[in-house]
């Protein structure tokens, strides 16, 4: 597949087209305003230029993918011809049934329509489709040109050759996909990610430490490990004896609620909500331009390290 459609210019959308304009697909990007697409032609420059300062790519890399990127407010224009569309707008559905009932209208019925949702099944995104069959989910993490997962969710109703499709288009991009045998709310990563929030909650509930604290030990520790050696690997290096004991002593301690925290509730509800507005966890001075500015530097001297360690790999077999 080398023509690539994305709907949405977000921090999803633009980070994704990024992704594919790198791998060399001639990429089209689709908002409804042009002040979006400014703002992700901005960001996707901004982006390709740390890489290029941390000699990730070259300079001619990165006009070739600026050169592969063209942008418009026209949804028709963008997705004609196309043979890969990620959907990446708001999680509205009836928007993105309105959608996906245009995009049926113009493509061929060999187009896959991929979305990058984390809340809707597939079988409510295609409840209108003339195709169900050719819809799939690639769910993102974001950056999502830099972050390596991407989730590959499917329905009985997915061809086969749809999920291998989007395996392949999102391996020759880079990416370290994973398809799920089957269909779950929050796939692997957000359960994981909620199952691990509840107990850091939970212990700043029951005022143990705080959320500087979770975080602190967290980095040290598991996030340090995980990003070679996963939960699982991990245990094995230990000795899955000293995990079973592990687990038998705490596990029966943990949190097992199924509400959201009172505090978070009181956060929310006093507009603390990150840094969309200046106060969370910690305090924001520039609604976490810094702060997000110092995370993406970080993630690519990581995935550079990671790409060199896995280039190293090839090269000794």
């Amino acid at each position: 597949m080398q023509n690539i459609t994305v709907l949405g210019a977000g921090i999803m959308g633009h980070g994704a087209a990024q992704l594919f304009a790198q791998a060399g697909k001639k990429v089209r990007i689709q908002a409804r305003r042009e002040s979006s697409l400014e703002n992700a032609r901005e960001l996707i420059t901004n982006s390709l230029e740390i890489m290029v300062e941390k000699e990730m790519i070259t300079q001619e890399k990165m006009d070739q993918t600026l050169a592969n990127i063209t942008y418009t407010t026209d949804l028709r224009e963008a997705i004609e011809g196309t043979e890969f569309i990620l959907e990446s707008i708001p999680e509205v559905l009836e928007t993105k049934l309105a959608t996906y009932e245009i995009i049926e209208s113009v493509v061929s019925e060999k187009t896959i329509i991929a979305s990058n949702t984390s809340t809707f099944p597939l079988a409510e995104l295609t409840q209108k489709a003339k195709h169900p069959e050719r819809f799939i989910i690639t769910h993102y993490f974001n950056p999502p040109q830099i972050v390596p997962i991407v989730e590959i969710a499917r329905f009985e109703k997915t061809d086969d050759s749809v999920v291998q499709a989007a395996y392949d288009l999102l391996k020759e991009s880079g990416k370290s996909p994973v398809v799920l045998k089957k269909e779950i709310t929050g796939f692997i990563v957000n359960r994981v990610q909620v199952a691990f929030l509840r107990e850091c909650f939970n212990l700043i509930e029951q005022g143990i430490c705080t959320a500087e604290d979770i975080d602190i030990a967290v980095k040290g520790s598991m996030g340090f490990k995980w990003a070679f050696c996963g939960p699982l690997e991990s245990q094995d290096l230990a000795g899955l004896h000293t995990t079973k004991a592990m687990v038998g002593n705490i596990m029966k301690d943990l949190s097992n609620t199924r509400e959201v925290p009172g505090f978070l509730n009181e956060m929310v509800e006093k507009d603390e909500l990150g840094i969309r507005s200046n106060q969370g966890f910690y305090k924001y001075d520039d609604h976490g331009e810094e702060a997000i500015r110092t995370r993406d530097d970080n993630f690519l001297d990581l995935l550079k390290l990671m790409q060199q360690k896995e280039a190293k790999a090839v090269l000794s077999k």
